[in-house]
């Protein structure tokens, strides 16, 4: 091409070296035929067998016992505290809010608390953020306390 010529797109060509032909497997022995890269005999040689095919013994998915029901993903996983436990930690009485019983190592934190009624208590609680069941919440107001939960 002279120096005073335009690049044309039929001029293009691909560099070399680029373009190479494919291997044409199975095409007689001169180039890659015979076993075509199968090996030797057996069946996976003479066909292609399905994946986790064992060889005719039980497979590992019949093996494994079956999985009956399902896991709810939007169940709430409440983290629970007993009355006994509240009136340990608060021997005075005072407000109890969740962030305080994270605090103290009586609960997690990142999920919703629920306090449960088992034990006794004495003192007055002012129970804030935490669910209560109603043995809880009976037995947190006869000792002069409340619950809410907001």
């Amino acid at each position: 091409m002279a120096d005073n010529e335009i690049l044309q797109m039929h001029d293009l060509k691909p560099a070399p070296g680029a373009k190479k032909d494919r291997i044409r497997v199975g095409r007689g022995e001169g180039s890659k035929g015979k076993t075509s890269g199968r090996g030797d005999k057996g069946t996976k040689k003479r066909y292609q067998v399905r994946p986790g095919f064992e060889g005719g013994q039980l497979p590992l998915y019949m093996r494994l016992p079956k999985l009956r029901g399902f896991k709810n993903p939007f169940k709430k996983q409440f983290q629970v505290v007993n009355v006994a436990a509240l009136a340990e930690l608060y021997p005075n009485g005072g407000e109890v809010t969740v962030e305080d019983l994270v605090a103290k190592g009586a609960v997690r934190g990142g999920f919703p608390v629920k306090v449960l009624g088992d034990g006794d208590i004495a003192v007055a609680l002012t129970v804030k953020g935490a669910k209560a069941s109603a043995s809880a919440k009976a037995k947190i107001e006869a000792a002069g306390g409340s619950v809410s939960e907001d």
